[in-house]
């Protein structure tokens, strides 16, 4: 009887080590090479849509406090804050679609990256200039989405020819925008918007301008992060947590656990 029971503490003390191995395996992994995000918002459609489930590349840009998680509260590698330096560092591309801590209240934010340390960016009539330089920006024809909430949030989405009925199309003009080192991707338009001209922006040293795709409907580096709008400003190098490559699956339902509304096209999709 004393044996069986033996046994049996043996079992569950496996069973137990075996679980918190686990968890420190995951932990390892979501820390040093890849942080799972979800798209909470539309302001990089097309390219990333509402529900998409990806994994960030940390180890593109090597690491700073921003590449550590925080779990329970508790923020691990807060010590090295205010560090510009990164372990095995490089700074990531113009056109890279990244993720990083907003300056000020360190939520995870993902955007393009279109402004170096350096550069003067500026929109004129919804056209995006860097350096003085217009980018290439050709008609791309329109991308239509339905008009219904989206994800868990449930926001509806904008359209060219302002509100349409419940399960209607709603349209937005689609270009092709080419940036000075090559780069081509999607970008939307909506229409006349506030920030379709800005002043110029100045990128400082050791900072970078972000913007998101869907260029009416997005909160970036065109505006301030302690206005009204709460918007990005210059991102600090050190808040950089990884680069966005792939696409896992896409959930278009309120939950990403809801399989059935999984986008079939979106399976292991490159991020362009």
């Amino acid at each position: 009887m004393a044996a069986k029971q033996k046994k049996k503490d043996g079992v569950i003390v496996e069973t137990i080590k075996t679980v918190v191995y686990a968890l420190l395996i995951a932990g390892a992994i979501r820390t040093i090479l890849f942080q799972p995000f979800w798209i909470p918002s539309g302001s990089m459609k097309s390219t990333l849509l509402i529900g998409d489930f990806l994994f960030v590349n940390k180890f593109a840009y090597g690491y700073s406090y921003a590449s550590c998680p925080s779990m329970f509260g508790v923020d691990f590698c807060g010590f090295a804050k205010g560090s510009d330096e990164r372990l095995f560092g490089s700074d990531p591309e113009r056109g890279d679609v990244v993720v990083f801590k907003h300056p000020v209240h360190g939520a995870d934010y993902i955007k393009r990256l279109v402004g170096l340390p350096g550069d003067r960016i500026q929109m004129i009539d919804s056209l995006l200039h860097i350096n003085g330089e217009p980018v290439i920006v050709t008609p791309d024809g329109v991308f239509t989405e339905a008009m219904e909430r989206q994800g868990p949030e449930g926001s509806l989405p904008r359209c060219s020819t302002g509100r349409v009925p419940f399960g209607e199309d709603c349209d937005k003009q689609r270009y092709t925008e080419v940036l000075p080192n090559g780069v081509s991707h999607s970008i939307l338009d909506i229409g006349n918007a506030s920030v379709d001209n800005t002043e110029e922006f100045l990128v400082p040293d050791g900072k970078f301008f972000f913007m998101g795709d869907n260029r009416d409907n997005s909160v970036d580096s065109r505006f301030s992060p302690t206005g009204p709008n709460t918007g990005v400003g210059f991102v600090p190098r050190e808040n950089i947590i990884g680069r966005a490559d792939r696409i896992v699956f896409s959930s278009a339902g309120t939950s990403m656990f809801y399989f059935w509304t999984w986008r079939s096209d979106r399976f292991f999709k490159a991020v362009d």
